[in-house]
């Protein structure tokens, strides 16, 4: 059989690509240019590949600082986001029939239309007067503002799930907390691996609540805080500039290379499950 190929999406394609791999070029030219070439043509590759500007962008940004406030939490952000929201789905999924639960997912799933600027100053009073405005706090925080999203995902996939895998459980004398967690669980794989990545990436990119929250406070900044901060004082040397821009990019960028596999089929099956 002749192959047909769908040329339209193909340059589509092409055309997205270049959007996003013409500036990634631009940034990692940059951060190894030296001022002087700097001035000269802007897509020219660097005389020399240098690491000098890297090395003084990690000490003026105190970035392996910064990286370990990231990971601090980020990663329990992700591990309690999916053991916590997983369950909540599953209760709500399984007792949408009843008025009580009816009510109490769709009062969850409002929060979603609620802007995060009418939030921002009755967060940062309250964790200011709880003392809970720190690493800590944040994962706490992320917990209760992504809450209202992943709710509605997970109870979408539990809707899915069979019941009789859980009758049959019970049949066989296990409790309601053993179905979820050898049961249920294990089969809402491709929606944890489809929450775990947008908590990941949203926590990890986002800067407006470690704004609010950590405010100026340097020893706690998160990676993209702490590029704000560089920025402000750095803003007119730009190969230092880009360093930064580059550092901060690149364990995302790890990431997703080691981990491409089980983003893109954890999206997929989440998507068509």
């Amino acid at each position: 059989m002749k192959k047909r190929y769908n040329w339209p999406a193909t340059i589509m394609l092409m055309i997205s690509s270049i959007f996003i791999l013409f500036p990634l070029y631009i940034t990692i030219v940059t951060a190894f240019k030296t001022r002087q070439e700097l001035s000269g043509n802007l897509l020219a590759l660097p005389s020399t590949w240098s690491f000098d500007n890297i090395i003084q962008a990690i000490q003026l940004t105190g970035f392996w600082g910064a990286l370990t406030n990231s990971l601090v939490i980020t990663i329990p952000t992700v591990i309690a986001t999916v053991l916590v929201h997983s369950l909540v789905g599953y209760v709500i999924a399984r007792n949408l029939h009843r008025k009580g639960f009816k009510i109490l997912y769709y009062y969850i799933v409002s929060a979603m239309f609620v802007p995060f600027s009418i939030l921002m100053l009755p967060l940062v009073t309250q964790t200011s007067s709880w003392g809970i405005d720190n690493r800590y706090g944040m994962i706490l925080l992320y917990l209760v503002l992504n809450l209202a999203f992943n709710t509605f995902l997970y109870v979408g996939f539990v809707k899915t799930i069979p019941v009789e895998l859980e009758e049959a459980a019970v049949m066989d004398g296990a409790s309601e907390w053993k179905i979820f967690w050898q049961v249920i669980f294990p089969l809402m794989k491709p929606m944890n691996a489809t929450v775990a990545i947008l908590t990941t990436l949203g926590t990890w990119n986002d800067f407006m609540l470690p704004l609010v929250i950590l405010g100026g406070r340097r020893h706690l900044a998160t990676i993209p805080l702490t590029q704000y901060i560089f920025e402000s004082q750095f803003s007119t040397n730009y190969t230092l500039a880009f360093s930064s821009y580059l550092l901060a990019m690149l364990p995302m960028l790890i990431i997703y290379i080691i981990a491409q596999k089980w983003v893109i089929s954890g999206v997929t099956r989440g998507a068509l499950k």
